[in-house]
């Protein structure tokens, strides 16, 4: 593959619904621009996009892919148009998020059959957020039941007058053959089985909706400038240049957002947006989106793309495939990345060495002699290196910000499905999560269990099925244990008596002590002496404190640790050879554990602050399942966006599958996120319910 000039690249991210027609989009360009000679089949299994066996084997994309596409129009210089094909479901958007902090512009791939859907909305909202320059591609036009102009007054009534269709359909008996080009004023109609097209004849019956969409764009022509307003009012046309270079500059800030169509069958229109891309999406020096820190001055910068200033770049995203290896995407800010080029991880303060230079795509690596400034490329065996780590030159260092990752809240506890795998586990959950930054793992020590975190059941899922076919390691995931805690309600006093005589010196220790709530549920315990006359001696003070410390790591109602007890030393008595620290740490155990049981002791559950976000229309059902959930909801605010934010506190245990449930209330569109809280008393139910599976966990566990 020839080396690309910063002018002639297009970055631009493919998004969307799932099931939306991205990969097959993607497929088409590659085969319209020459990439592939035949296109592959997502049901089949054989597109350049999903090549991961889970990916072929579920019929759906799990991660991003890189699709590198050279394109030339006729006597135009040729571009390099990189799309990133990235997954439409909505547990993959760590892959989302990675692809739009290397993408300049985006196309939000449409189901025309299927009409305005939630990962639609999620694509937008993400552009919105990121001031990415977008184009709606509307896919499945040859579906005879898809309408187009519903789908359009859909796409208006949500997102605006900036959506501003540039192609209508034309169809025959039913059947999608081409469509007006509505800046030219033009039919064009394709060839049959070929996504070609030539010049036609605009029908009749699009001559209404014709004349609505030319208004439209006329109008948004006329209020870039005064002077095409002028123009505009007094009757005046503009020219097709004129409108193509106000269209060029509203698209590229968002104020314009071209509807254009297709369908995977053949190809057809995967040519006309290609030449959309080129004409009207910025190159990367134009969209200067990434910015840093000079980490030798502490000055903001945003990144030139200049090709003769020191090297920078950005990792955007890692392939630990053990197929095809280990590759780091990078984006080339500055300068010009050659084979063995010197690099310095400036977050890590780490030197690396550049290797190879590839291009990917898909899973082909093809090797290129430079990578010129804005330009995606990747590198192999990069050992330091992370995904959102910063390269540059060491003389010259530059921090840039990373991707922003989206937190996961969904978590399942997993086991190892045979002994002995453990470390393959471990090794395989590593390099999954160099892949993907959204999955996370941890160890609850106090429960004696794994954790796996991610932002779906769905990717969870797929884990255990890329661990077992990648690293031949099983796992099983299954509900996670809650960390509650102990406590008690009342005041008692409790005795506790130790004595052992086996020969020679004996064991004696003997005290009588308080038991009171603290009042502090952030201190297991606090311990006090009141102790008259010498009945115990101060060197055993310790050792009491010491029983009562180790009975309070796992309390005697259902072997949880105990918080806000007051331990209290009242009297006791102690033989003058037998006694012994050990005597007295064993005394106080005993009474503490007969004082606890005799003081209403409870179970407290961990209480998180939860905030979930949910459009208007299904706030009533969203604050419905939290009030089932035992949540309390403490109040709303709107994000003046069209959603509530309502704030509520839920034991952490029911928010146990809580990711899909409020997907299927919100129609794909709610979100949540948590934060411990506090302790709370559970009810009584829960209580009896907790302790009887404890107590069957515990019994489990001594056999």
């Amino acid at each position: 593959m020839k080396v690309y000039e910063t002018s002639q690249i297009r970055n631009v991210v493919l998004m969307g619904h799932g099931g939306a027609g991205k990969t097959t989009l993607a497929e088409a360009c590659a085969f319209v621009g020459g990439a592939i000679k035949k296109m592959g089949s997502v049901p089949q299994g054989t597109t350049l996009s999903d090549y991961d066996k889970e990916e072929q084997r579920r019929g759906f994309s799990i991660s991003t892919a890189l699709i590198p596409v050279e394109y030339t129009d006729q006597d135009a210089e040729p571009v390099k148009i990189n799309f990133l094909d990235t997954p439409g479901y909505f547990d993959f958007v760590g892959e989302v998020e990675e692809a739009v902090a290397a993408a300049d512009a985006a196309v939000i791939v449409v189901n025309c059959k299927a009409g305005l859907e939630p990962g639609t909305i999620k694509a937008w909202e993400l552009c919105e957020k990121l001031r990415l320059p977008r184009i709606f591609f509307v896919t499945n036009m040859d579906d005879d039941k898809a309408s187009y102009r519903e789908l359009l007054l859909k796409l208006e009534s949500r997102f605006g007058k900036r959506v501003a269709p540039l192609h209508l359909p034309i169809r025959e008996n039913e059947k999608f053959v081409g469509f007006v080009n509505v800046v030219k004023m033009k039919g064009r109609r394709f060839a049959e089985h070929s996504a070609e097209y030539a010049d036609s004849d605009i029908p009749d019956y699009s001559e209404h909706n014709l004349k609505i969409a030319r208004e439209a764009l006329l109008e948004a022509v006329a209020e870039s400038s005064e002077a095409f307003m002028e123009r505009y009012f007094s009757g005046e046309s503009f020219t097709e240049e004129e409108i193509y270079t106000t269209l060029r500059e509203q698209v590229a800030t968002g104020d314009m957002v071209p509807v254009m169509m297709g369908s995977g069958v053949n190809a057809q229109g995967a040519n006309a947006l290609m030449n959309a891309i080129v004409r009207y999406f910025p190159s990367p020096e134009r969209a200067a989106r990434d910015s840093g820190v000079d980490l030798t001055t502490g000055e903001h910068l945003i990144a030139n793309y200049k090709p003769d200033v020191n090297l920078s770049m950005k990792v955007f995203k890692t392939i630990a495939d053990p197929f095809i290896g280990k590759y780091s995407l990078v984006k080339v800010l500055t300068g010009v990345l050659r084979p063995d080029s010197e690099l310095f991880n400036t977050g890590k303060e780490v030197e690396e060495k550049s290797g190879k230079i590839y291009v990917l795509r898909g899973k082909e690596a093809i090797e290129v002699t430079e990578l010129r400034p804005g330009d995606i490329g990747a590198m192999a065996k990069l050992n330091e290196t992370e995904t959102g780590d910063t390269l540059a030159k060491k003389q010259a260092p530059i921090l840039y910000n990373p991707p922003q990752i989206s937190k996961p809240y969904t978590y399942k506890a997993y086991v190892a499905k045979n002994k002995g795998d453990e470390d393959r586990i471990a090794s395989g959950l590593a390099k999954l999560m160099e892949e993907d930054r959204t999955l996370r793992t941890e160890v609850d020590a106090e429960n004696r269990q794994s954790l796996l975190y991610g932002i779906g059941d769905q990717q969870l899922e797929i884990v255990v099925s890329k661990l077992a076919s990648r690293y031949k390691a099983e796992i099983v995931l299954e509900k996670p244990r809650f960390a509650f805690r102990e406590t008690i309600r009342k005041k008692v006093e409790a005795a506790g008596r130790y004595k052992k005589q086996s020969g020679g010196h004996g064991q004696f220790g003997d005290v009588k002590m308080s038991f009171e709530p603290s009042g502090d549920l952030e201190k297991a315990y606090v311990f006090e002496e009141q102790v008259f006359g010498g009945a115990v001696p101060k060197n055993y003070f310790p050792a009491v404190e010491k029983g009562i410390a180790e009975c309070c790591k796992k309390g005697p109602l259902a072997a949880y640790p105990v918080v806000g007890l007051k331990a209290v030393l009242l009297d006791g008595s102690y033989h003058p050879v037998d006694s012994s620290e050990l005597a007295f740490k064993m005394a106080a155990s005993i009474a503490f554990k007969k004082g606890f049981l005799e003081a209403m002791p409870v179970l407290l559950e961990p209480i998180v602050a939860l905030t979930v976000r949910v459009p208007d229309a299904n706030t009533g059902d969203v604050m419905g399942d939290l009030n089932r959930r035992r949540g309390r909801v403490l109040g709303m605010d709107s994000d003046h966006h069209g959603r509530q934010l309502i704030h509520a506190d839920i034991p952490a245990s029911e928010l146990y599958g809580y990711g899909a449930d409020l997907r299927s209330l919100s129609g794909g569109l709610g979100e949540f996120s948590y934060e411990f809280s506090r302790y709370e008393q559970c009810p009584g139910d829960v209580q009896k319910r907790e302790v009887e599976a404890r107590a069957s966990l515990l019994k489990g566990d001594e056999e």
